[in-house]
């Protein structure tokens, strides 16, 4: 089977290695001639690529398979482009991290044409060349069922994880790592909960993480605190030195704490052990704004993840000028001063 992959990013490049590796074939188009070249060499005759959309989509077998893989922000214009050059019968996949709310709209435009749209989220990151990518699938039957060859092959497998207790007979698609999940928009919207519940479960690391690091406050002298700030009670129970890359490493082991995140956040300890490398400015693309944008439409309580998307607002100093407003406040009512 053929796949025409828009986009020879990190990820995009990476999909196309593993459906090669299967036996399929790839067309690319990528504006940046090096990678192309680079998968070229790399590949040889089973992928090739152009720099000229109209010459990306007549490299194409029909019915067409069109997986567009750049950043959300993009991608309308690009699959408007790429649409445009279609015929009846092909499909366009969005692999990226689009709102669902958009896939709607544009499979309605795209099914006025006769042009299918499969939309998929995407979970694997810069390791899913080796690992697998956990796919979320939205969009009609008969062209998801058409697309299983390929997404099969760049989905992790069933060896990626022991089978659940009580699951027999033949493994599902999802023991794969892949699932349809229904029709449009519903591949996104379960990767965008997918990456709210990242959101939370990154804080919570975090946050804890951050408790056993200040564990050693009570070895400060008493001079060492402002009368400012609530004193330490018992200091004694706080005179532990802990040694956190070890503790990451130890949790990795029989924890029920353990997972891919935890490996990840020890390895990274292990590297960097006091994170000096990091400023601690922490992005959000969009995922865990709409998942809580959905939580309250729906009006399903999310608190925790609501405090991590908030936490990731502070970490680029959106709330300086509230801390600020504090400060003026407690200088104008009780005469509290900041310290230097």
């Amino acid at each position: 089977m053929q796949l025409g992959m828009i986009g020879l990013g990190r990820m995009g490049a990476n999909i196309v290695r593993r459906v090669v590796r299967a036996g399929h074939t790839c067309v690319g188009y990528e504006p940046a001639a090096a990678k192309i070249d680079r998968l070229r060499a790399e590949l040889g005759d089973s992928f090739a690529g152009s720099t000229d959309l109209a010459e990306f989509v007549g490299l194409l077998e029909t019915p067409r398979v069109v997986w567009v893989m750049i950043p959300a922000g993009a991608t309308g214009a690009v699959i408007d482009d790429v649409a445009a050059l279609l015929e009846p019968g092909d499909i366009v996949i969005d692999g990226g991290n689009s709102r669902y709310h958009e896939d709607l709209k544009r499979a309605a435009v795209l099914g006025r044409r006769g042009i299918h749209y499969v939309d998929i989220g995407t979970s694997g990151g810069v390791f899913g060349l080796e690992r697998g990518f956990c796919l979320m699938i939205g969009g009609e039957t008969d062209p998801v069922r058409h697309l299983d060859p390929l997404l099969k092959s760049i989905a992790p497998g069933v060896e990626a994880a022991e089978r659940t207790p009580g699951r027999t007979g033949e493994p599902s698609t999802a023991e794969q790592g892949y699932l349809h999940c229904g029709p449009v928009g519903s591949g996104h919207f379960v990767k965008m909960v997918h990456n709210g519940i990242e959101y939370g479960a990154m804080a919570a690391y975090a946050e804890g993480l951050n408790i056993l690091h200040k564990a050693n406050l009570g070895n400060q002298g008493p001079g060492e605190f402002s009368a400012e700030e609530t004193p330490l009670d018992h200091p004694e129970f706080y005179r532990y030195d802990l040694d956190i890359p070890e503790i990451t490493e130890v949790w990795r082991r029989g924890s029920v704490v353990a997972s891919w995140l935890l490996d990840l956040t020890a390895a990274e300890l292990y590297a960097d052990p006091n994170l000096d490398s990091f400023d601690g400015r922490v992005s959000d693309s969009g995922e865990g704004r709409w998942t809580l944008d959905a939580a309250i439409n729906i009006a399903v309580p999310a608190p925790v993840l609501a405090a991590a998307l908030f936490g990731r607002f502070s970490s680029r100093g959106e709330a300086v000028y509230a801390d600020k407003m504090l400060s003026a406040m407690r200088s104008a009512f009780g005469g509290h001063h900041e310290l230097p």
